[in-house]
């Protein structure tokens, strides 16, 4: 069972979530909080699986209160931001305090259902809408990588998964890309997480191109 938290100040929006969710075998809704402030206290009370935070809040906000959360080592819960607002502001803010997935709340009740299953398993939402906004924070859709020996810690393998990782392709893509099973992209994937030291595939793509593995191209 997924343990689920919502946090959000608009009871209304809390109520068709929490429906949504209920409604899904395997998920259950066990707590609301209408702010950060009571979200990070039933966070750390209920122990959540996913908590769904919304962005803006009275008082202590989203941004702040997965901050605080994703400080706390004794927290294990993992968390999928919501917004009305398309901004690169908030998508930027809410990935740097620590978020494993942020998702629009115009999206369908599926992808909402989805994103709570993949953060839930530990992976991030990594939509490709999402990555696109990363590489164009960074210049450009298109890249180019760097000498191989820049990086002696990722194995030849390692180093075309990560380059592709940066060009946003889904598991899938690349097991394509690569004529492998995606059993195999899933154990190169967290190697590469574990040898770039992130916590996620958002965070990988961030990594390639603020350190110049990948750059944009024309």
């Amino acid at each position: 069972m997924t343990r689920v938290l919502l946090v959000d100040d608009q009871a209304l929006m809390r109520a068709g979530i929490r429906v949504i969710l209920n409604s899904e075998p395997g998920v259950e809704v066990v707590g609301e909080a209408s702010n950060g402030a009571d979200g990070v206290r039933l966070a750390k009370q209920l122990a959540p699986d996913v908590i769904c935070m919304d962005v803006q809040m009275p008082g202590m906000d989203g941004l702040e209160a997965t901050r605080i959360l994703v400080a706390d080592a004794s927290v294990r819960s993992r968390i999928l931001m919501l917004t009305t607002f398309d901004s690169d502001s908030y998508l930027f803010d809410a990935l740097s305090a620590g978020a494993s997935g942020f998702l629009l709340k115009t999206a369908s009740p599926e992808h909402l259902v989805e994103a709570v299953q993949v953060v839930a398993a530990g992976d991030s939402l990594l939509s490709p809408a999402v990555t696109r906004r990363v590489i164009e924070r960074f210049g450009g859709a298109s890249h180019t990588l760097r000498e191989r020996t820049d990086y002696p810690e990722l194995t030849d393998r390692e180093v075309e998964v990560l380059a592709l990782l940066a060009k946003g392709n889904s598991n899938s893509e690349i097991a394509t890309e690569l004529f492998v099973g995606e059993a195999t992209v899933k154990t190169h994937v967290s190697n590469v997480l574990a040898k770039l030291g992130v916590r996620d595939r958002i965070r990988a793509v961030v990594w390639a191109y603020e350190n110049g593995f990948a750059v944009p191209g024309e």
